[in-house]
């Protein structure tokens, strides 16, 4: 029996591909949507895939025709994907929307946009909860702008139930933007010390993309007005991830980390994608609650196929051409090995090595 129409918003994305199947497999009639009209090779032949830019006045008002019962979106992004997923209300039964975790401030005002100033990284409550307070809505940053969505969707009450998955670092395949691109790539590359900030204890609360695929799943089932955290069921530090890949690379018996006690030195030595001054840990209860959720897998289980996922795409490319948005989000600095190395030479030779 069919659960009913699912729209899905971003389908050929990381976390579209995985709700598309997800929803597929929990028997809805899913309709995937994307600027390209793409196709998973792994979606069941019964997903329709549309070809349809979101921000084309009017193009997915038309092509929506009489509606949807859950229309799953990710990406929206701003007041103005708000306000036109409530147009739709007439025509969606309920909407899954994906939010971010860059939403939370601290309750000194610290956020993930403050994290490059003195002291600027936010230390949230362990666990943190949906109803610690957030940025201000506004246009400046990413995580302004998704307060605003998410007010703006909230306002919808009624007429349009909306879950927001506020999401971890998300991880697995298809990422454009590859945390783990920086253990993999020092492997590949046949570097085998490596440097960690933070005593290598930094904890980014990931999510994997069947995780986030599972939260949506539930969602869709389960209509409602509401914020959830989404994560996976642990939150591993640096150290401990890079320990896992080096596993999964067969390379654990060659390897050597050097942990700092504070900060990068400088020239982005032992800063990597999750180093933090302070935990980054959601609280996943709520989602327990109102969802039923529990976990499909965990950070450890799900990283060999990410890793040979990533190991793929780096296969005779310059990593800065498989992964434009991580070059430009991080910089050169995530793989300036020449800076490493000086450092480490001036490590050595003060340890007398």
């Amino acid at each position: 029996m069919s659960q009913g129409h699912a729209w899905v918003l971003g389908a050929t994305g990381q976390l579209g591909r995985a709700a598309v199947r997800a929803l597929a497999g929990d028997g809805w009639e899913v309709t995937a949507v994307s600027r390209g009209g793409g196709r998973d090779g792994r979606w069941d032949d019964g997903v329709r895939a549309v070809a349809l830019d979101r921000d084309d006045d009017g193009a997915l008002e038309s092509a929506l025709g009489e509606g949807c019962d859950v229309l799953v979106d990710m990406v929206a992004f701003t007041p103005a994907h708000a306000r036109q997923l409530r147009s739709l209300s007439g025509r969606v039964g309920s909407a899954v929307v994906i939010s971010s975790g860059a939403v939370y401030e601290d309750d000194r005002g610290r956020s993930f946009d403050t994290q490059g100033e003195p002291d600027g990284f936010p230390r949230y409550p362990v666990p943190l909860p949906e109803t610690q307070r957030t940025v201000a809505a506004g246009d400046a940053t990413y995580g302004t702008r998704k307060v605003a969505l998410e007010r703006e969707l909230l306002a919808a009450g009624d007429a349009l139930p909306v879950t927001l998955l506020r999401a971890g670092a998300v991880h697995g395949p298809y990422c454009r933007t590859p945390r783990e691109l920086y253990f993999v790539k020092r492997l590949l590359d046949g570097r085998r010390r490596r440097v960690l900030a933070y005593g290598g204890g930094s904890r980014f609360h990931p999510l994997h993309v069947a995780n986030a695929a599972e939260l949506i799943r539930l969602a869709a089932r389960r209509p409602g007005s509401r914020v959830l955290n989404a994560a996976d069921p642990e939150a591993p530090t640096v150290a401990e991830i890079g320990a896992a890949i080096d596993a999964v690379l067969g390379r654990a018996a060659e390897t050597e980390t050097v942990l700092l006690d504070g900060p990068s030195p400088g020239g982005g030595v032992g800063d990597t994608p999750w180093s933090g001054a302070h935990p980054v840990v959601y609280d996943m209860a709520a989602a327990e609650r109102e969802l039923g959720y529990r976990p499909v897998t965990g950070y450890v289980e799900s990283l060999p196929g990410t890793v040979e996922w990533l190991a793929g795409e780096l296969a005779g490319r310059d990593w800065r051409e498989a992964f434009p948005k991580m070059a430009r989000n991080y910089g050169e600095a995530l793989f300036d090995y020449a800076a490493e190395d000086a450092w480490l030479a001036a490590y050595d030779r003060g340890r007398g090595a």
